[in-house]
């Protein structure tokens, strides 16, 4: 198991057994002490989806904070999903994907699913003067996020479409725009 996997491992069975936020271990590799990036954390049981919840930028202080953070997040807060118990943790098995800076799509034929995950934002009427400017959280808009190389995802169009589902955006009525994103996947 990757270090991060298993950091995300530890954090859950720690916040589940005893309700107690672990701290970085300090012999975990510089990087993930002092670089920051956006996490995700996937929990699986038996192959299926148990929970999944992360940050597309940095909220924390390193990744080693923001993997802690989404990992509780991901076994407490996934609405699809009830709290993790105790008992299911034998079971459980971990993913961490840290999240390269998103940036803006100007033309879908640029997405490849197996390549890229992508944001999906609702905006302005207009379109921003700056690339990032939808991510600046002066607004409230809507999101949907999709991590890149998900079975079954196999077109841009089916990966807009189903992130557009999970931010509950209509593409026909709002007007959206499109990130893309590569990660370094850990398990």
């Amino acid at each position: 198991m990757h270090l991060l996997a298993s950091l995300a491992k530890n954090t859950v069975e720690k916040y589940i057994k005893e309700k107690k936020i672990i701290s970085p271990p300090p012999d975990l590799p510089a990087e993930f002490l002092s670089r920051r990036a956006g996490t995700f954390i996937t929990i699986m049981k038996d192959g299926e989806l148990r929970g999944c919840i992360g940050t597309y930028l940095p909220t924390r202080v390193n990744i080693a904070e923001e993997i802690i953070r989404n990992a509780i997040a991901a076994a407490t807060e996934d609405y699809r999903f009830g709290l993790i118990q105790e008992e299911e943790l034998p079971y459980l098995s971990y993913t961490v994907y840290i999240l390269n800076y998103p940036e803006l799509v100007k033309n879908i034929k640029g997405l490849n699913p197996k390549k890229f995950g992508i944001i999906v934002k609702t905006g302005p009427f207009t379109f921003p003067n700056e690339e990032n400017v939808v991510f600046n959280g002066a607004v409230p808009y809507k999101t949907g996020l999709l991590l890149p190389d998900l079975e079954g995802v196999n077109t841009a169009e089916q990966q807009i479409s189903i992130a557009c589902q999970k931010g509950e955006i209509d593409p026909t009525k709002e007007k959206i725009f499109i990130y893309k994103f590569t990660v370094e996947k850990c398990q």
